[in-house]
């Protein structure tokens, strides 16, 4: 009866090893998914600002402003 007692426990281990190894992993790809997303809504701001400028400035705003960007 230990015989089968301990063959069951390393098996149970490995078993919740590999569940918690696919947990990270999916953890780890959500975190990649919310990241593009995050560059996504930072692009789309910065076109954004760029057309509000070019709206309320004129077209020297915004080459002023282009000329700016290696500076930051």
């Amino acid at each position: 009866m230990s015989d089968e007692t301990t063959m069951d426990e390393p098996t149970r281990a490995a078993t919740r090893t590999e569940r918690f190894a696919s947990w990270l992993m999916e953890r780890e790809e959500k975190r990649q998914d919310r990241e593009s997303n995050l560059e996504g809504l930072v692009r789309l701001n910065v076109m954004v600002s760029f057309l509000t400028l070019g709206l309320v400035g004129g077209f020297e705003a915004v080459r002023v402003g282009l000329s700016l960007i290696p500076y930051l």
